[in-house]
């Protein structure tokens, strides 16, 4: 797939995206196609609609965010009971216009991103743990085949919410990110909720008159009960992930954890064991969405009420964010397809058994995008604040350094996965340990697509929606192709194998058109020494101890510990270190309280040593 003509309609449909003098060329024009509803804050005057939205409203750079108002933007230390915490950006005072080669701004954002990403990479493991741990219950409890189907369910939720959110996921929070008048800010946030749970009703009314017809598409039939359930929980989830948007574009990281990963998840696991306890079996795993849903939205939207007042006047924004967003749909729709097209695949060719099996595997292999992920929440808003200043120098240097800490600190895990994957599967799940091939090949899958940074979010930044979409389609072609052709052949390791190159494939093509549209590439000659020296060392070497030690539930985190020192030994030892990566060591050491012998003697000052 050629990257010429994909970036060529991403430039003419997003054209005003790029740039902030665009968008605000934009907004003289035609005012966003916006409209205020209620009082006018400045003369206290009453008013029906107001047409011709001045650009006055609209941020004039990226340093207008988070500042020179009362509200700050949240991070990290955000104090739970206000809601408050850092602000990212500068102060009123300061001067708006900071050199992008000085690096201040950017090592403060690095440790903004990095504070966020510790604390994203905790509560998305506890996130994670409890998706294991609901997996489990309903593995351990029911059989594989119940399990199969009841992972059926969840697919089908996981693709309908993805197609109901219309883009939203990633419009709203680009949008607040860039606006700081409140009723732009709610404006852009109320539009894109009302367009995605307007969506997500209607998909759900036309799934629940053919749910019959859709349970009988597979191999063993899915309960028109089961499947009803998730259907019910569509507009709930949608609702949810909208209020999460909101959350993202406040930049406020704690908030988001407590309804995604906290409550949506943790919430769901309690009422999914007392309906398991209680009998209900398969069905209670639908009844469990349904309610975790309902509570995640109230509590998402209560905490998101404190971070910008849901109820003012608005400003909205609805064209350019459907323009932004529409792309994203079909492209996060194919995205999600990669994630789950290889269940509902199985499903249609092999017995539940085996699909149960392969949704084991996965379930393990997706802590490599835990890792992952942690460091997105908070990459997007601020890449996008810094893109809307002109600042992509200092997004190059972000992206080379956290997709470095990204590869150091998901390397353990992957030498894990690699080595003792039959291991992991029989400690975590009992007799699944022959989903243990598919499990090494989709975890390597997810480590490769980790290793080529976070370019998707970068591009959607920038506003290469189009591109975006483009890499999607492009993928998940592959991946039913893949499928359909594998499966019949290998099963579940066939499967493995579609996942594993269509999720390589796809951010490796992102990153293609990322180099070439901006420049910006995670290779620099530490993180290039980085990516190839690691596996070079402690593969053979974990190899070579596979033959005398087993990966147990009590083994599985000494290992993990003695693995990440091992990795950071090696890069000491070997000059890959460089001056970004004392951010990672005070964060720890204000952590713990204390200085961390050593390792700074290997760290090189900031000036004058270059990382080119």
């Amino acid at each position: 797939m050629g990257t010429d003509e994909p970036t060529s309609e991403a430039t003419d449909t997003t054209e005003a995206a790029e740039t902030p003098e665009a968008d605000r060329s934009d907004s003289e024009a035609d005012s966003d196609s916006g409209f205020e509803f209620g009082s006018d804050l400045e003369t206290g005057m009453t008013s029906g609609f107001e047409f011709g939205v001045g650009s006055d409203t609209t941020p004039e750079s990226a340093t207008d965010i988070g500042t020179g108002t009362d509200e700050a933007r949240e991070t990290v230390g955000v104090d739970a009971d206000t809601g408050t915490g850092e602000r990212i950006g500068t102060n009123a005072d300061a001067d708006t216009e900071s050199e992008p080669d000085s690096g201040t701004d950017t090592d403060a954002d690095l440790s903004a991103l990095l504070s966020s990403a510790t604390l994203m990479l905790f509560v998305g493991s506890l996130g994670s743990l409890s998706r294991l741990l609901e997996q489990v219950l309903i593995g351990r409890v029911l059989s594989a085949s119940v399990y199969g189907r009841v992972n059926v369910g969840i697919a089908v939720l996981g693709i309908a919410s993805t197609i109901a959110m219309l883009g939203m996921k990633s419009g709203i929070p680009r949008y607040m990110s860039r606006f700081e008048d409140d009723r732009d800010v709610r404006g852009a946030w109320l539009t894109g909720t009302l367009i995605a749970i307007g969506a997500a009703t209607v998909l759900a009314a036309g799934l629940l008159v053919n749910v019959d017809w859709v349970g009988a598409q597979f191999e063993e039939p899915v309960s028109p009960a089961l499947l009803s359930l998730f259907v019910l929980a569509l507009p709930f989830v949608v609702g949810m992930e909208s209020v999460v948007g909101g959350i993202r574009g406040r930049e406020n990281t704690i908030y988001r954890t407590y309804v995604r990963d906290l409550f949506y998840n943790g919430f769901r696991i309690v009422v999914l064991a007392l309906l398991l306890v209680a009998g209900f079996g398969a069905v209670g795993a639908g009844y469990a969405y349904v309610v975790a849903a309902i509570g995640a939205l109230v509590v998402g939207t209560l905490l998101l009420n404190r971070l910008v007042p849901l109820v003012g006047p608005i400003r909205t924004h609805a064209r350019e964010m459907i323009t932004y967003s529409l792309p994203l749909m079909i492209a996060s729709t194919v995205s999600i397809l990669l994630s789950q097209i290889d269940t509902l695949m199985l499903a249609g060719l092999v017995p539940s058994a085996a699909v149960g099996v392969y949704s084991a595997a996965y379930t393990l292999a997706a802590g490599v995008a835990v890792i992952t992920s942690s460091f997105g929440f908070l990459y997007f808003p601020l890449t996008s604040r810094l893109d809307a200043g002109g600042n992509r120098g200092e997004i190059d240097r972000m992206y080379k350094v956290t997709t470095k800490w990204v590869y150091i600190v998901s390397f353990p895990a992957i030498l894990c996965f690699l080595i003792f994957p039959d291991d992991l599967l029989l400690a975590v799940f009992g007799d699944y340990a022959r989903g243990g091939t598919a499990l090494a090949i989709v975890a390597s899958g997810f480590f490769v697509s980790a290793a080529y940074g976070r370019s998707q979010d970068t591009l959607s930044a920038f506003g290469y929606t189009t591109a975006i979409l483009a890499i999607n389609v492009g993928a998940a072609t592959l991946n039913i192709v893949l499928n359909a052709a594998l499966i019949p052949i290998y099963g579940i390791d066939g499967a493995a194998i579609a996942s594993a190159v269509s999720y390589a494939s796809l951010n490796g093509v992102a990153l293609g058109i990322l180099w070439y549209r901006s420049g910006i590439n995670p290779f620099s000659r530490r993180s290039t020494k980085t990516f190839l020296l690691l596996p070079a060392v402690l593969l053979p070497a974990t190899t070579a101890l596979s033959t005398i030690f087993t990966v147990t539930l009590v083994t599985l985190f000494p290992f993990l510990v003695v693995a990440g020192l091992a990795s950071i030994a090696v890069l000491a030892v070997t000059d890959c270190l460089q001056p970004e990566d004392e951010i990672p060591i005070e964060l720890v050491e204000d952590r713990i309280g204390i200085r961390v012998p050593l390792i700074r003697r290997y760290i090189p000052e900031a000036n004058g040593d270059r990382d080119d």
